[in-house]
């Protein structure tokens, strides 16, 4: 990605109303998974470190990232152990992991299907990943273009490239689906802007903000009791087989 989009991450990750609720949706996800105690966890393209105060909640984590500048900025902010890599030809840890999370990460990467089987690789035994990517291929656009996404995923060509790993799928949803309309309107816009820098890119305003994050965070319920039809982004949670 653009060196502007990992310094702007750093302020975004804490404020920015999508990045708080999704953590808040995935930090319950993730309390279902029955992790043993001290549950070695690791997160491929941490970005700056976001997610890793929440993932240490629950075990011992280390993270691997390809910029430089975010794998720094991300181990001094959490005393994680990041070490810098990228998928699929250079991870930088030989040991098995009880939870790997890839939190919008595999769009970023070209060859999906060859990545996800390196990763089944660093699974133990029934060990559990996490993935979350962006929804349907018709809303791709300058946001991802600037983002250096190779794809968005429907709910049914992330399965098969998951199914084609040593992977088994127990559960697969969207979600940001209660403000998905707002979605679709904001890439249209984007579409006839035809600009280089995407709406909702940046931190709205505090009322704006808390507004999205409040109806945001309602999934954290929706998502956990059932799967849900459509949204902008799909979150799947998988077991080593």
């Amino acid at each position: 990605m653009k060196d502007k989009v990992y310094h702007d991450m750093t302020k975004q990750q804490k404020e920015h109303w999508w990045f708080k609720a999704r953590r808040k949706i995935l930090d319950k996800i993730i309390s279902k998974c029955n992790l043993l105690n001290n549950a070695k966890i690791l997160e491929i393209g941490c970005g700056t470190g976001g997610n890793l105060l929440m993932l240490k909640k629950y075990g011992n984590v280390s993270a691997m990232e390809l910029d430089e500048f975010a794998s720094e900025y991300a181990a001094h902010t959490t005393d994680v152990d990041v070490r810098r890599g990228w998928l699929p030809d250079n991870i930088p840890y030989n040991e098995k992991f009880d939870l790997i999370c890839m939190f919008d990460v595999l769009e970023h990467i070209q060859d999906d299907k060859k990545a996800l089987t390196k990763i089944a690789g660093l699974l133990k035994p029934a060990g559990t990943l996490i993935i979350t990517v962006p929804a349907y291929s018709w809303l791709y656009g300058a946001h991802d273009k600037m983002l250096h996404h190779f794809r968005r995923y429907s709910k049914n060509t992330l399965n098969e490239t998951i199914n084609y790993s040593d992977l088994k799928v127990l559960k697969s949803s969207y979600f940001n689906t209660l403000l998905f309309p707002l979605v679709i309107l904001a890439r249209l816009t984007d579409m006839l802007k035809n600009s280089d820098e995407s709406i909702g890119y940046s931190t709205p305003n505090n009322i704006v903000n808390h507004l999205f994050y409040r109806v945001f965070s309602i999934e954290t319920i929706l998502v956990n009791k059932t799967n849900l039809p459509f949204g902008a982004s799909i979150v799947a949670v998988c077991r080593k087989t």
